[in-house]
């Protein structure tokens, strides 16, 4: 999510404080494309999100000078664009939102044809399928911190859940996903089999490797 190289509080500070429109140029440009990937895990129409982070960014530049208390100027636009996103659901959906309980099953279409041969991008769309047949904050939680190299603390100031929660969700995530690729590799046949197994096997142990690590 964040650019080691700029000092994305400096910015804040700058656009606050001095009004400085190219500090604001860059902020929204370091901000933009994360915001509006996770907006679309909310509205699920890109146009939307677009649309939705763009007020965002529009009406912080207008309400600045209230805002130079902001110490995580990341967190209060990921908070924002949530609010904003929610905001929209309740609006324009005739589908009240609830909260559902998880369950262990997780539920894709099986395309695959053991006439044709297995590749790697085969592999790599049931794991997109999976992702997606996650609930839905377990899979907020698995697209800030995978995509976005969030840490738990500030996925959990976002969401405003615990950090604990966080990590819970996470770990299902990965649990779920783990557990649907190794269906999905029962199903293939030697010797395409063979090849799968260890490819799958690597993405497994890299992904609870890396959030092992965090």
């Amino acid at each position: 999510m964040k650019d080691k190289k700029v000092d994305t509080l400096k910015l804040w500070k700058l656009i606050c404080c001095d009004d400085d429109e190219n500090a604001f140029e860059l902020f929204f440009h370091l901000l933009n494309n994360s915001l509006i990937k996770f907006c679309v895990l909310y509205v699920h129409q890109k146009e939307i999100a677009e649309e939705i982070v763009s007020d965002v960014f529009v009406k912080c530049w207008l309400n600045r000078k209230n805002l130079t208390d902001i110490q995580n100027p990341e967190t209060y636009l990921f908070v924002a664009v949530k609010n904003q996103s929610l905001n929209h659901i309740k609006k324009y959906s005739t589908i009240h939102l609830v909260q559902i309980e998880e369950t262990n099953s997780v539920e894709f279409v099986n395309t695959y044809n053991p006439q044709k041969e297995i590749e790697n991008k085969e592999l790599m769309f049931r794991m997109d399928q999976a992702i997606a047949g996650l609930p839905q904050q377990c899979r907020i939680v698995f697209r800030l911190i995978k995509e976005d190299g969030m840490k738990y603390k500030e996925v959990a100031e976002i969401l405003n859940i615990s950090p604990r929660t966080v990590q819970t969700q996470l770990f299902r995530a990965i649990k779920k996903l783990s557990v649907v690729l190794t269906h999905y590799n029962k199903h293939l046949e030697f010797p395409a089999k063979s090849n799968i197994v260890n490819v799958l096997g690597s993405i497994i142990v890299i992904m609870k490797l890396f959030f092992l690590s965090l």
